[in-house]
């Protein structure tokens, strides 16, 4: 990841994988953006699902499916404006998950994940109105938000870093905050 806290070696996260129930979803959060990149990526790690941080520029979702049968496939969109509703719409059909985020891909030093910025979730509640599967909800969301976020935006589920870190480690008591903002 060019940006954001929290990078896991690849061995770290393949040791993490093998050790989690099958039930319990494990992810590989990756910025690569070929297809034979992100299957590549995976092999190292064999986790159950690859989160796509960036956009896919060669090979398709179809290549993916075919050399990770099983492997759920989440893509981020990053909300940046208006035109993000019908870029998600298009990827929807292709992934088993969407997660809007407030990265900035454009920059030059692309901003991925971990940002602590909010994007406009009335963009978000369009997105999880006009599509058939789930939406994960990240961007600066932290204890303070998170239940104004989940009223707004209605997500299936929530992706959170920087909002529960303190000097860049998790933090309990902010991990804790969180949880009972969000009414669990």
């Amino acid at each position: 990841m060019p940006s954001g806290p929290g990078v896991i070696p690849d061995d770290v996260i393949a040791a993490i994988a093998l050790c989690v129930p099958p039930e319990i979803e494990t992810f590989l959060l990756t910025s690569e953006q070929s297809a034979d990149g992100i299957v590549a990526h995976h092999r190292r790690t064999r986790t159950s699902a690859i989160q796509i941080v960036d956009r896919l520029t060669r090979g398709t979702y179809a290549d993916l499916r075919v050399h990770l049968p099983g492997t759920k496939l989440v893509q981020v969109v990053h909300v940046t404006g208006p035109e993000s509703v019908e870029e998600a719409v298009a990827l929807a059909a292709q992934v088993d998950t969407l997660l809007l985020d407030s990265g900035r891909p454009d920059m030059p030093v692309k901003e991925l994940g971990g940002t602590g910025r909010r994007h406009d979730w009335k963009i978000s509640r369009r997105i999880r109105e006009q599509v058939k599967i789930p939406v994960f909800l990240a961007g600066g969301l932290h204890p303070g938000n998170v239940r104004d976020a989940i009223d707004q935006v209605g997500p299936f589920g929530l992706d959170v870093c920087s909002g529960v870190r303190s000097s860049g480690c998790l933090d309990a008591s902010r991990l804790l905050a969180f949880f009972k903002a969000a009414g669990y």
